[in-house]
This record gives structure tokens, sequence and C-alpha cells, in this order.
């Protein structure tokens, strides 16, 4: 409206008429148009508030650190497993026993870093390496497998356990190291002979050949999530229904923009308020000092410190038409939907999309794995399900995460996986 005025004045060719329709204007008309337009910014603002996506703040960002560098006052990053901060400690007493009785025994767990199709094809070759376990009273030869570790998957299923506890929709996490750890299994001693002595372990070595090179020891997941003992803010008082009690949380000392998660007994637990300064439990309990809460917390930029391995995170980067899509909870049975929903992550940067096909029932032929086996589909049977194939190219995807492209592609699939429940998704390169 400006410009069409700035137009009309300059096409006047009396000056002293322009000059009283100029100051008519500035005085009167365009502070009509600038009101207006404030007017139109509020309504647009209020529209894009309406489908803030509040899932920001519940985003999981992993990493990897050696144990020597871990930081206790990190500003947002914990370990999975809190005990990973201490040294993995064997006695030769448990390895003497487990021998006797011919039962297994873990040593230690250790990441491999290689790809998930180098690490299928030696967990699925059963071979045995060979390895020497040194005490003040000597050395011992040993005989060991490895096994996939579950210490870390299950953690993110305990994750998928709260989020469902507090009401939450499931987001995939893209953990690739997760499912990179194993466990060495000791299944024999080299020369047959049984060890009885209550010395611990000074030092344990496995050799796995040609495998040896991807072996990592001493290194423990990291991610943005902080379990924390919250004490509520004051007495509870009777809900709305006058038969559960209301207890509140506050969160100004923990940081109010973070994401928040209650764990609990389901039984304890009706439903989960959260505004932006406290959370409010509903719950049939009349008296609770304190509840365990899950803080998830959102990333800050560090200027000192820097991780030896690649950041990986469920966040997404999409825009209004994502937001209110998934607000709505419709989604149009499409490829270019299918494209929207993948090219909305941020783990989907240098990949592309190229075809999607849907095949009838049979054996998986692509590259990738499923991130959320834990859930269970009780209505469709999985092999009477049809297959939709998805076909990826790399473009311009980080060197650095090359070893975990695959892992980053099952992610992705595995995300469209949710959406598709009637269809077993999988994921390969053209």
């Amino acid at each position: 409206m400006k410009d069409i005025i700035r137009d009309r004045l300059n096409k006047m060719e009396d000056l002293e008429q322009r000059r009283v329709l100029k100051n008519l204007m500035t005085g009167v008309f365009l502070n009509l148009v600038e009101y207006q337009e404030e007017l139109n910014r509020q309504i647009e603002q209020r529209v894009f508030d309406e489908v803030e996506n509040q899932e920001e703040r519940h985003d999981v960002f992993v990493t990897l650190s050696s144990r020597e560098d871990l930081d206790p006052i990190h500003e947002y990053l914990y370990p999975m497993l809190p005990e990973d901060a201490e040294p993995q400690t064997v006695y030769l007493s448990e390895a003497a026993a487990a021998l006797a009785k011919k039962e297994e025994l873990k040593l230690f767990t250790f990441y491999m870093d290689c790809s998930q199709y180098e690490l299928g094809k030696l967990l699925n070759s059963q071979r045995t390496f060979t390895g020497e376990i040194v005490t003040a009273e000597g050395r011992y030869g040993i005989k060991v497998k490895l096994k996939p570790s579950t210490l870390y998957v299950s953690k993110i299923e305990e994750l998928y356990r709260i989020f469902r506890k507090n009401s939450l929709a499931w987001k995939t996490v893209n953990a690739p190291y997760a499912y990179k750890f194993v466990d060495c299994v000791l299944v024999a001693s080299e020369d047959g002979e049984m060890w009885d002595t209550g010395q611990q372990v000074k030092e344990l070595t496995v050799h796995l050949e040609e495998f040896e090179r991807y072996k990592r020891t001493n290194l423990v997941p990291l991610w943005n999530i902080q379990k924390l003992d919250m004490k509520t803010g004051g007495f509870p008082v009777p809900a709305a229904d006058r038969v559960n009690y209301e207890h509140v949380l506050p969160l100004r000392k923990t940081g109010t923009e973070h994401g928040y998660l209650v764990d609990g007994e389901e039984a304890h637990i009706r439903y989960i308020k959260r505004s932006e300064e406290d959370i409010t439990i509903v719950s049939p309990l009349e008296k609770s000092d304190s509840w365990t809460v899950m803080k998830v917390t959102v990333p800050v930029a560090t200027r000192i410190g820097k991780m030896d391995y690649p950041m990986f995170s469920n966040a997404k980067r999409e825009g209004f038409a994502g937001k209110y899509a998934r607000q709505e909870g419709r989604s149009v049975r499409s490829k270019g939907e299918i494209a929207r929903m993948i090219h909305a992550f941020q783990a989907a940067e240098g990949l592309e999309l190229e075809d999607v096909q849907i095949a009838p029932p049979g054996t998986p032929t692509g590259v990738t794995y499923p991130l959320n086996s834990f859930m269970s589909d009780h209505v469709r049977v999985e092999a009477d399900k049809r297959r939709m194939i998805m076909k990826f190219a790399k473009r311009a995807a980080p060197q650095d995460q090359d070893v975990y492209l695959d892992d980053l592609l099952s992610f992705l699939v595995s995300e469209v996986q949710l959406s598709f429940p009637e269809y077993r998704c999988e994921g390969k390169w053209v």
C-alpha cells in the first residue's frame, strides 16, 4: 500500500497539491496502513504459534567419547549408562566358576568402528578368537566369541516406555553407536585347564584377526538425557475430579527450556500437564515428596572441548507445512509425502529419496535394520505385509559419516515405518 501511495504522489505534477496530499497521507492514512500491517503480522504469528513444534524439547542427541575424556560437568551430554564412567572389572574367580559350570561369561563390552554390514558378517560367522588374561600370578590363554550387546538398545526401549507414560508421540532415536557395541564372551580356556584364584584381572586382551582394526575399547555413548529426582513445590492439592491429586514440580531451577519426562509406576500416573514454569502430575497418591524425571537437555554451543565422533540426533528442520501436517495427524499417501517426512530430518542431509516401490511379501533385500523392534503390532501379521522398498542416493553426505550411512538409512526408514504400519519398510542404495 505504501508503494502505491508513493507511486501516485510521484505522478502528480502540481507540487502544491502533492505537498498537501503527502501531508494528509502521512498524518492519517499511513498510520492506518501501518496499524493494519501490524494486525496482519500478529494474526500470522498466532497461526504459526498454534502449530509450534513442541517435539523440539524432546529431541535426542547422541555421540561417543572415550572414558578418559568424560566431562562430569558437561553442559548437556551424559553417559547413557552412568556406570560406564567407571572402568569394567573382571575377577579370575568369576571366569573360573563359569568354565567349571560350562557357562558363558561376559568379560567386557567394546565398540566396533565399522559398517553394519561388516559387523553383521563378523557376528554371523560365530567365530571364536583367542585372548589372554593377565593377573599378578600369571597369564592365562582364553577363547572368546562375540555377541551383539543389548545394553544401550535396552536404554532406548526404556525411553520409549517413558514416552508412553507421558502420552507423548514416539520419535525414533537416531543412535548408530548403540547398535555397534558387542559383548566379549568367554567360552573356554586355551589349554583346557581350570583356574582357582580370586585375583583381579589386571589386563585382558583379545585379538580379532582381520577385524582387529575396527575394535575400540573404553568408549562410552553419551546422550542429552539426565535422570533427576525432583521435589514437589508444595503440598499436593485435590484434582478437578476430586479423586486424584495434583503434584506440581517447578522447573525454574533446572531450566524451563528443556524437555521433561516423568518416570514411575503407571498405576501412580493418571496424566501429566506441562506448562512453561512447571509440570503437574495427576496421581492417586496423596503424598509424594519427589518424582523421578528424565531431563532432555536442549544442546547449547560449547567453546571448550571437541568430540572425536559425530553427533547424531532425531531433530527435524521442517517448516510450517510439516508442523501443520503433524498436528492434523493426516498424511497423503504418496511418494512426495514420504520424501517430505524423510527430508524433514537433519539426518537426511546428503541423502535423497530416488524411488519408492511396493513389492509382495518376501525376504528383505535392503541394507536397513529396524530401530523400533520393541514396538509390537498385534493387529497385522508381519509375514503377510507387503514390502515398501525405498531407494536412496548418496549426494553430499559428510565424509566423517560414511561408516554410518546404513545406520542413518535405517533411522529414516524406521521413522517412515511408524507412519506406514501396514507395510514392511526397507531401504537400499541405488
